[in-house]
This record gives structure tokens, C-alpha cells and sequence, in this order.
């Protein structure tokens, strides 16, 4: 009952863990492209961005790692003989690189905070797919154990990297596409007052 238990409260810390994960660089890329706009729309959003970016890293993402982790050490502790199994060790070394991220993303809202970050909202865009990669790593690991289809699972991953890739490059030929419209609508709109004052 105890291993049911530590498994329930881990899944917990899992999901809402992840769901920081995945939505906190998605703020980075927000945060970054505020930049874009003119005052005061700049300063109110980097300022409203650093607040949420703060309250779910403090009070969502950190608790949440820290519930997987101590659950997970319980669930070790209540059959210590999976620390032998191979697809233990391989999912082990996917979590140390996600807790890395995670501590990374701390220093990531520091240089936000302070205009120092010289990322861009297309690298955001590029840092936010890897816990993704990783989840299902780890998901894969856990359900299948030391039965992971190796092959399969190396080309699902494969795929779906060139298809975030794919994704994230047609975006950003959309954005750029937008702007210079834009910027063409406004040339346009200039060019025509100053036709209709002369």
C-alpha cells in the first residue's frame, strides 16, 4: 500500500512539475518578444511577465519537483532492487537533465528580470521543446522498462523533433511575413497623408 501511495503522489508531482515546465518558457518567449513594443506597452509587459514567470517557478514548478523527487525516493525505497534495472539508470540520467533545466530556467528569469538575457523569442521557442523530448523519454522508459523498443522509440523521437522544427520555422516565417506587411500598410498610410497635406 505504501509503494501505491509514494506512485500516486509522484504521477502528482509529475504532472504539475511538466505542465511549469512546458508553460514557463513559453513566458521566456513572451517576455523576450516584449521587446518589440513601444513604450509603456513594453515596460507593463516585461513587468507582468517577470511576476508570473516568479510566482510559477516559486510556487508551482519548485514544489512540484520536489514532490517527484522525494516520492520517487520513496517508491525506491519500498523495492530497492529496481536501482539494478538498466531503464532505471537511463531514466535516472533524463530526470538529472531536467532538473538541470529547471535550475537553468532560474538563471534564465534572473537575466529577464534584470534586461541581460540575449536570447531571442525564436531560441525560447527552440529551449521550450526539451523538456518535451525528455517527457517522453521518460514515459517510454517507464512503461516499457528494459522492453523500450529501442528503434522505434529513436525514430518517434526523431520525427517529432523535425516536426517541432518544422513547426517552429513556419512560425517564424509567419511572423516575419505579418511584419513586413505591416510595415508595408504603414509606408503606404504615411506616404498618402503626406500626398493628401501637400
Amino acid at each position: 500500500m505504501t509503494y501505491l501511495w509514494f506512485k500516486a503522489f509522484h504521477l502528482v508531482g509529475i504532472v504539475a512539475w511538466f505542465a511549469g515546465m512546458f508553460y514557463l518558457p513559453r513566458l521566456f518567449v513572451y517576455h523576450a518578444e516584449a521587446d518589440e513594443q513601444s513604450e509603456p506597452a513594453r515596460t507593463i509587459l516585461k513587468n507582468q511577465y517577470q511576476i508570473m514567470e516568479k510566482r510559477l517557478y516559486s510556487i508551482i514548478m519548485t514544489p512540484a519537483m520536489l514532490l517527484t523527487v522525494v516520492m520517487a525516493i520513496g517508491l525506491v525505497t519500498t523495492e530497492p532492487d529496481v536501482l539494478k534495472e538498466p531503464w532505471l539508470h537511463a531514466k535516472l540520467a533524463c530526470v538529472a537533465v531536467l532538473l538541470v533545466y529547471h535550475h537553468y530556467c532560474k538563471i534564465i528569469m534572473k537575466r529577464l528580470a534584470a534586461d541581460e538575457c540575449k536570447m531571442t523569442g525564436q531560441q525560447f521557442r527552440w529551449f521550450n521543446e526539451l523538456p518535451t523530448v525528455f517527457f517522453v523519454i521518460v514515459v517510454m522508459l517507464a512503461v516499457f522498462k528494459n522492453n523500450l523498443p529501442t528503434s522505434a522509440t529513436a525514430w518517434g523521437i526523431f520525427a517529432m523533433i523535425v516536426a517541432m522544427a518544422a513547426i517552429i520555422q513556419l512560425y517564424a516565417k509567419k511572423r516575419r511575413l505579418a511584419k513586413e506587411k505591416e510595415l508595408a500598410e504603414a509606408t503606404v498610410a504615411t506616404k498618402s497623408t503626406s500626398e493628401v497635406g501637400a
